[in-house]
């Protein structure tokens, strides 16, 4: 039993390895998980193994979304470049290991407030909300391209965002549209559809 508990322990460590939460939070057992899936990935696949050493994840967790679940993981956003790099290659194995779930890597930004008016610094705007949350849409279909917006006023007065993809990535994207809208709504409460313009003849 002793064994047994030692052996768990240690397994937890390495994964810690691989997660690092703001002012020191304890992750969850889920993002032990997810944190344990991309260490298991950086010992044992080569082509992968010389990125992620140095590379960790800041938070991960679960979106229920129709029928489908998509694993949302949150980097650190200095690394979210380096992840960049290989992130079709890590999304395809993880997507092996998280089996019929959807993977999807998002940097981890601060929004700031507004800056009351005798307060003389003012904030990058790159920290607004509407900043932030434009950021969140390109992370979300990485590597393909947004290349169009529209914002749709409907009748009960709400909003929709209509987010148009290159459509020259139809292919390997559309089945995921679904699982970026709905993880979109649950990190802003905000309503977004993603489509493909029609291609010119």
């Amino acid at each position: 039993f002793l064994f047994a508990l030692t052996h768990h322990t240690a397994k937890r460590k390495m994964s810690r390895v691989k997660i690092v939460k703001e002012a020191g939070a304890k992750p969850t057992d889920f993002e032990n998980t997810v944190a344990k899936a991309i260490q298991d990935l950086e010992n044992t696949n080569q082509e992968l193994k010389a990125d992620l050493q140095n590379l960790f994840i800041c938070g991960a967790a679960e979106v229920a979304i129709a029928n489908r679940t998509a694993v949302v993981i949150h980097v650190p956003y200095r690394y979210l470049k380096s992840f960049h790099k290989i992130q079709q290659r890590l999304v395809r194995e993880l997507e092996k290991k998280f089996s019929n779930k959807d993977v999807v890597f998002v940097g981890n930004r601060r929004i700031r407030p507004v800056p009351r008016a005798n307060f003389a610094r003012a904030r990058p705007r790159s920290r607004t909300l509407t900043a932030v949350h434009a950021s969140l849409l390109e992370d979300l279909v990485y590597p393909t391209e947004i290349v169009g917006k529209r914002q749709r006023y409907r009748l009960d007065g709400s909003k929709l965002l209509k987010v148009y993809l290159d459509p020259s990535k139809k292919a390997e994207t559309e089945y995921k549209l679904e699982t970026f809208a709905g993880v979109y709504k649950k990190l802003t409460g905000k309503d977004v559809s993603f489509e493909f313009p029609a291609q010119q003849s």
